[in-house]
């Protein structure tokens, strides 16, 4: 008898959380960041933000300015967030990925703590440096040998910019200082202004400067030059193909989150995403839409962490935690 009043239990413990499925969103969404206002990542968060708004009818999208910690406050606020719909992590390979490999340990578990709803985007990095700076890849090379020193920046300590230029100053054996942001805007001003020697920036942050003459590109991990920058040559062109780490950017709900409201964002997102106006809009800013749905994008994650693992200790970058 007991054994049957569990089993007639269950459907209906279940469905306080199908009814709020159903009415998902009856309030504000938040779309939180681990990073500040103006980098790639907020660039993205209110193109879609704005974009969901427009596709879930009475719907609302609030992006949430969460930096700090090396992307790890923002992030640890969605893993403890409610699983209700309401809270949703914008992120990418640092936030999902790198951190895992390089914080000895983290208040999140990236995989388990969260529901993958879906990927987003994908972006080159380039290597930019101020106009009054060096001309060439090499010539950067030269400055930082023979006794030169070179500064660099980065969007933040253990970032995919942290990870490649620590790439190239350990290739050349460059005398080299760190110097990390907490977020790219900062970053990218600084490297205008010449604070920096160089910068390895993701392609929307500076495509706008590099067009306007403000930052020159030496180099772009791009698969071949692109139509916006025929001049900028490619990693594989100037025979540093391991610089070439795109980065991506994806959604995600706490765990536990109801499958109903996850294959929801994923199919409205994978519908905005394959609209050519948004394929147009997301490419002049920069980006590449990568739309790939729950299942795959979690497979995706957890090649990632691995690829992420075997750059750290390529690089032997290690974050304190």
């Amino acid at each position: 008898m007991i054994k049957r009043r569990a089993l007639l239990a269950t459907p209906m413990l279940a469905m306080p959380a199908l009814a709020s499925a159903q009415t998902w969103p009856s309030r504000p969404v938040r779309i939180v960041l681990a990073y500040p206002p103006g980098g790639s990542t907020d660039v993205l968060a209110r193109t879609l933000a704005a974009a969901l708004q427009e596709a879930i009818p009475g719907s609302t999208f609030v992006v949430d300015n969460r930096p700090g910690g090396a992307a790890v406050v923002g992030t640890q606020a969605v893993a403890q967030a409610a699983p209700d719909g309401y809270t949703l992590a914008l992120g990418n390979n640092q936030t999902h990925a790198a951190n895992a490999a390089m914080l000895p340990s983290l208040p999140f578990d990236p995989i388990a703590d969260f529901a993958p709803i879906a990927r987003l985007a994908t972006v080159h990095h380039a290597l930019v440096v101020p106009v009054s700076g060096a001309k060439t890849l090499a010539e950067l090379a030269a400055k930082g040998r023979n006794g030169g020193k070179v500064t660099y920046a980065s969007s933040g300590a253990g970032s995919a910019s942290h990870v490649i230029a620590e790439t190239f100053t350990r290739r050349e054996r460059l005398d080299a200082t760190h110097v990390p942001y907490r977020g790219g805007a900062q970053a990218t001003t600084d490297t205008v202004a010449g604070t920096v020697d160089f910068f390895v920036s993701t392609w929307p942050q500076v495509v706008a400067l590099v067009r306007d003459g403000r930052l020159r590109a030496l180099g772009i991990g791009a698969p071949a030059r692109l139509p916006e920058a025929p001049d900028v040559p490619t990693f594989a062109e100037l025979n540093a193909p391991d610089l070439a780490v795109d980065a991506w950017f994806g959604l995600w709900a706490p765990a536990r989150t109801a499958p109903e409201i996850i294959t929801r964002l994923s199919d409205t997102l994978r519908r905005i995403l394959a609209e050519p106006a948004m394929r147009d809009r997301l490419q002049g800013q920069g980006f590449v839409a990568a739309p790939m749905a729950s299942a795959p994008f979690a497979e995706f994650q957890k090649a990632e962490l691995a690829r992420w693992r075997a750059l750290v200790e390529l690089t032997g970058i290690r974050l304190a935690g």
